[in-house]
């Protein structure tokens, strides 16, 4: 599947890998600046409380 999309892109070799770095820096961007954020709420590891006891008072 990616030989194919490969052979997709326009342009000798060194266009071809170009475009690839930049489409997977873009992919790499929108999943960090909006995915990640937007799935983190429900991610059951951020409660922070992983073998804690609860303190009594």
């Amino acid at each position: 599947m990616y030989a194919w999309l490969f052979r997709l892109l326009p342009g000798p070799l060194w266009v071809r890998i170009l475009l690839t770095v930049l489409v997977l820096a873009a992919i790499i961007v929108a999943l960090f600046g909006w995915v990640f954020p937007a799935i983190a709420p429900f991610m059951p590891f951020n409660d922070g409380l992983v073998g804690a006891v609860a303190a009594t008072g």
